[in-house]
């Protein structure tokens, strides 16, 4: 019998569900914690504001905007790439992917500890081990 007829999927469709979205979440959690690592390694600190692309705003990439250090060490540590990835963590970690976001950049711990904390709920056990994901730069 193929696992993959229609019956069957539908069988299982709560289960897939819950799995994309623990994986979801997983990838999140990784992504975040990577970011939250670099930041910390490049000791950025205080007020940022990330907007996500927004066609009708004209605005064609994701923009992380400094209030309180020059936007060149912003831009020195995120690439276009990276701000994609990390609009899409913050949006999927916040439930609104498509708001504009303000935050203190150094805090982004508040977020990791955020998505572990539903990990953990869930009944995902942690392998705390140095990040297998890896994002450019």
């Amino acid at each position: 019998m193929n696992s993959n007829n229609l019956s069957h999927l539908l069988s299982r469709r709560t289960e897939l569900l819950r799995e994309a979205r623990l994986a979801n979440l997983a990838f999140a959690y990784q992504a975040m914690r990577d970011f939250a690592a670099r930041v910390d390694r490049a000791r950025l600190q205080g007020r940022v504001t990330l907007k996500p692309i927004d066609p009708d705003e004209e605005r064609y990439l994701v923009t992380l905007t400094a209030h309180d250090v020059q936007q060149s060490r912003i831009e020195e540590h995120f690439t276009d790439e990276d701000l994609v990835v990390f609009a899409d963590v913050l949006g999927y970690a916040t439930g609104h992917p498509d708001h504009e976001l303000m935050f203190h950049i150094d805090q982004l711990s508040e977020f990791v500890a955020a998505l572990r904390a539903d990990l953990i709920h869930a009944g995902v056990e942690l392998d705390e081990a140095p990040a297998q994901l890896r994002l450019p730069g």
